[in-house]
């Protein structure tokens, strides 16, 4: 008797000429639905479902694969006594090799205007039993659900006449890793549709951008995943135009960088090193931005992160070129700025269009030794109407501006964060500091002399007046902060007495 393939495939690519090649090889061919029809009209011998089951297909669809004659082919163990006699007893036959793949769920909910019952009907229940059964089998059953593995298991049949056991079990895991990916995914779309963010069991995927050719440092091993509804701004879909290959570090600080970017519309440049911004700057021109960003620590900038919601132009790319940089990240690069920056044999540059206009990931997800931190993003905003002015000294208009700029930068600043600004130009950033009066004095010394006239911004509350009396000692004129500690009272106090605006934002914004 002739061997048997089961053929079901949503994504028909590639599938006739696979189906040539198992004929030549002299096996029959048994397949459902529109797979069946592509191979008719193919000219390819094949087998409707309905002739091996002696059942026709019910319920539009939904019931064709599920029955006995299926699924004893695909489970029966052929070395066992017993399962041998039930097949001879019930006249069944064995399938060697299934070939599924799944109804295109992802795609179908990544649509706008997707509906909950066109949703609801790309369920696949059919496909994932055979998948799941089939490579339960693996010791005597091929299973194929990417047509990726086409080529290589034809390869092993015209070679050996059959599949080896470790390609058997390769495929087998390639199956439980696809059908478990597909059904979280499944899970997770109810789980939006019922606005539930913390379900009592969350299963996350990820699907395989790259291997990296390290991680964190050279003796870590490392690969880049993305969601498979990832945001069209996130990093994993930069368009990579120059430059080495995106390292573990890169992928960290260019991701970092974009979530600055993204608190802003005006002409805006950050710099960032080691997931802390060092400079960012805000212009009319991307030039503007540029020499703001540039000035604000010209020492940090050498070897970091560039990103900017502006197409990079000639004379921008000159002044990128003139300081060795890791990275440039940019909605676009003009052809004459493409070609100076090209120059640099080693620097990376990708274009990915950076707007806020697109809901990103909804989760964060932080793991620790058992287990996972999940949460929501901070996507806390604060106007000029939100904040409580709590001392004598009202901020003026541009006060203000700067004390909201401030605000959102230090929002992306390592705890304890301070972050002192002037005029669209951040002028000295503190970060990670196990005390606030810390990163303040950091802040104050980065900055030196244009502290005078500066704003200050603090991620979380002020615990004493200290940080404000160093402030004032600074020249700094105006503070914002989110507000709440037992101490209030001393640090307004302290404000008054030395003539320093002070507003509350009543939100809090650490970044561990």
């Amino acid at each position: 008797m002739k061997k048997r393939v089961l053929m079901s495939v949503s994504d028909k690519t590639g599938i006739i000429e696979f189906a040539k090649q198992l004929v030549a090889l002299d096996y029959e061919i048994i397949s459902t639905g529109g797979t069946y029809a592509t191979l008719v009209a193919a000219a390819i011998p094949v087998m409707g479902i309905e002739d091996l089951t002696d059942f026709p297909e019910i319920l539009d669809g939904r019931v064709k694969t599920l029955h006995p004659s299926v699924h004893a082919g695909l489970l029966a163990v052929r070395d066992n006594p017993a399962h041998i006699h039930a097949m001879r007893k019930q006249k069944l036959n064995y399938i060697d090799i299934v070939v599924v793949n799944l109804y295109p769920f992802k795609k179908t909910i990544a649509k706008s205007d997707v509906t909950y019952e066109e949703a609801i009907e790309n369920i696949d229940i059919g496909g994932p039993s055979m998948l799941r059964s089939a490579a339960k089998n693996h010791r005597f059953i091929t299973v194929l659900t990417d047509r990726e593995d086409y080529e290589i298991v034809l390869a092993q049949l015209q070679e050996y006449g059959e599949t080896t056991l470790d390609l058997r079990k390769t495929l087998a895991r390639k199956v439980f890793q696809k059908t478990a990916a597909y059904d979280a995914l499944i899970a997770d779309f109810f789980a939006k549709q019922q606005q539930i963010k913390f379900p009592d069991q969350l299963t996350l995927t990820f699907e395989k951008q790259q291997n990296l050719r390290y991680g964190e440092n050279p003796q870590q091993q490392a690969a880049f995943y993305r969601t498979p509804l990832a945001c069209k701004n996130a990093l994993a879909f930069a368009k990579q135009l120059h430059g080495k290959e995106l390292s573990y570090n890169n992928i960290q600080d260019g991701e970092a960088a974009i979530r600055v970017m993204l608190e802003f519309t005006k002409p805006t440049v950050i710099a960032l090193k080691h997931m802390n911004p060092c400079g960012v700057g805000i212009g009319n021109t991307l030039e503007q931005a540029w020499d703001k960003a540039y000035a604000a620590d010209p020492i940090s900038i050498f070897g970091g992160i560039i990103a900017t919601n502006q197409i990079v132009d000639a004379l921008s790319a000159q002044k990128m070129k003139a300081i060795f940089l890791e990275l440039i990240i940019a909605p676009g690069f003009t052809k004459e700025a493409l070609a100076i920056l090209a120059e640099k044999k080693n620097l990376r540059l990708l274009e990915l269009p950076i707007s806020d206009t697109e809901d990103r990931d909804d989760y964060q997800v932080v793991t620790v030794v058992g287990g996972a931190l999940i949460q929501t993003p901070n996507e806390g905003k604060i106007t000029a109407d939100d904040l409580e002015v709590v001392t004598k000294k009202v901020p003026t208009a541009e006060e203000l501006i700067d004390l909201l700029f401030a605000w959102n930068i230090v929002k992306h600043v390592k705890s304890n964060a301070i972050v002192l600004a002037k005029s669209g130009q951040t002028i000295g950033i503190g970060a990670g500091q196990m005390n606030r009066v810390g990163a303040a004095k950091i802040a104050i010394e980065q900055a030196r002399s244009k502290s005078a006239g500066s704003v200050m911004s603090s991620d979380a509350f002020l615990p004493m007046a200290d940080t404000v009396k160093l402030a004032a000692d600074a020249g700094i004129i105006a503070i914002i902060q989110p507000g709440g500690s037992i101490k209030d009272e001393e640090s307004i106090a302290a404000a008054d007495a030395h003539g320093i605006a002070m507003v509350f934002t009543k939100m809090r914004n650490f970044k561990h």
